[in-house]
C-alpha cells in the first residue's frame, strides 16, 4: 500500500485544522494510507527513518512567520539532513501548504521555502491546480483558493480565533490537495520504484 504523510508545525492550531482538512481529502481515495505527524514527531531518528524506508510522498505545512516557516518547521529541515546526504527521499513526492493572518502576509515565500527544501531533497513537487477563486466582481472569499496561490495553499485565518477563524473555502481547498496528492502518489508509485538506484 502506498504510504504519505502530512507534517506540519502549528502553534495556535491554524496549521493543525488545514493539516485535518488536508488528510480529509487524502484519505478519500482507496489504496493509500496517510499518517499525520508534527514537526516534533517527525524529526524523532526512528520517525525520519520510517518516513524514509516506508513513505513516497510528503505534504509540508508551517505558518508563516514574518514572511518565512516557523522556527519549528526550520527546525525539521535541519533534522533531515543527513537524509539529504545519503538521498533517501530522492525521487519521491512533496506538496505544501501555509496559512497567516494577514490576506497576503508574504506566504509566498514560505511555500518558495518549502519548494526549495523539496528540491534539495530531489522530491517532485505536486501543486495545488486550482485556479484563482476570487479575482473577478463576480467572485468571493467563499470560492475555493480565494487567495490565488499555485505552489500549494495560501490560507488565511483571523488573528483573534482559533481555527473557526479559517475560511471554510481554504479548508475545502485543503481537502482538495489532500486527495490530489494522494491520486499521484498512488499513480507514481511504479515511478517510485523504477528510479530507485
Amino acid at each position: 500500500m502506498v504510504k504519505i504523510a502530512i507534517i506540519y508545525h502549528s502553534k495556535y492550531n491554524h496549521t493543525k485544522a488545514l493539516a485535518d482538512s488536508i488528510l480529509e481529502g487524502a484519505q478519500s481515495v482507496e489504496n493509500v494510507q496517510v499518517k499525520i505527524f508534527t514537526t516534533e514527531e517527525a524529526s524523532k531518528p526512528e520517525t525520519l527513518k520510517d518516513l524514509t524506508d516506508n513513505y513516497s510522498g510528503f505534504i509540508f505545512g508551517s505558518p508563516t512567520y514574518f514572511g518565512s516557516p516557523s522556527a519549528g518547521f526550520k527546525e525539521f529541515i535541519e533534522s533531515t539532513s543527513s537524509i539529504f546526504a545519503t538521498r533517501g527521499w530522492a525521487n519521491k513526492l512533496a506538496s505544501g501548504f501555509t496559512i497567516s493572518a494577514s490576506r497576503a502576509g508574504s506566504k509566498e515565500n514560505t511555500l518558495i521555502d518549502l519548494v526549495v527544501f523539496a528540491a534539495q531533497h530531489g522530491l517532485t513537487w505536486v501543486p495545488l491546480n486550482l485556479l484563482p477563486g476570487h479575482n473577478s466582481s463576480t467572485t468571493t472569499e467563499s470560492n475555493n483558493n480565494a487567495s490565488g496561490y499555485f505552489l500549494g495553499i495560501g490560507a488565511q485565518a483571523n488573528a483573534d480565533q482559533g481555527a473557526e477563524g479559517i475560511r471554510q473555502s481554504d479548508l475545502e481547498s485543503g481537502k482538495h490537495l489532500g486527495k490530489r496528492f494522494a491520486t499521484f502518489a498512488k499513480l507514481y508509485q511504479p515511478v517510485i520504484e523504477e528510479l530507485k538506484l
